[in-house]
């Protein structure tokens, strides 16, 4: 159970932002569908205001603004030591470049675990700081995003990627990015 956290509306709904008082830990967008799927440990209605609450809401405004692409935040992801091994791979992965999952399994040291990478990756617990929306598929398609894919097209846009998308269509699987191929 989270002690320290706050809530912060972005332009793309509003975050749950949680952690110690030294280091967030969690960071994600909780919609119904993700609300769904976890714990209602997550719930909680009074949490206390953490050391990095100003810096950290300072720095997701300026992300939104497309004023700063890097963060100086401290974080502490809980997982197994695989998952960690993804995500320190996923924090490599610069503003302005993607990854596949199979460049994140190869960079993880076994080119062979990409449902491995995959799953890791859709367990990251900080979204937006440990990058996973800046994975794609090796074919360039955009692959399943826990925050939805319309949320990872709009972060991938706001981070300067074009997106292939038919007249207000829906983003799917079958959206391809044209720039910044990899």
């Amino acid at each position: 159970m989270f002690e320290y956290g706050f809530n912060m509306p972005t332009p793309l709904g509003e975050l749950t932002v949680l952690g110690t008082k030294e280091s967030i830990q969690f960071m994600k967008y909780l919609d119904d569908e993700a609300e769904s799927k976890l714990s209602t440990d997550i719930q909680q209605p009074a949490w206390k205001e953490p050391e990095w609450k100003k810096q950290c809401e300072s720095q997701l405004n300026e992300y939104f603004a497309g004023k700063c692409m890097e963060f100086a935040l401290p974080i502490d992801p809980q997982g197994t030591e695989f998952q960690k091994s993804v995500w320190s791979e996923l924090i490599k992965v610069p503003n302005g470049e993607l990854s596949s999952y199979q460049q994140l399994a190869s960079a993880c040291g076994n080119p062979k675990a990409v449902r491995a990478v995959a799953s890791a990756n859709a367990r990251n617990p900080i979204w937006i700081l440990i990058p996973c929306h800046r994975v794609i598929g090796s074919d360039m398609a955009l692959r399943g995003y826990a925050g939805g894919l319309n949320r990872k097209a709009e972060l991938l846009k706001l981070e300067k990627h074009a997106l292939s998308n038919p007249e207000g269509k829906e983003y799917n699987e079958k959206t391809r990015v044209l720039n910044n191929l990899i």
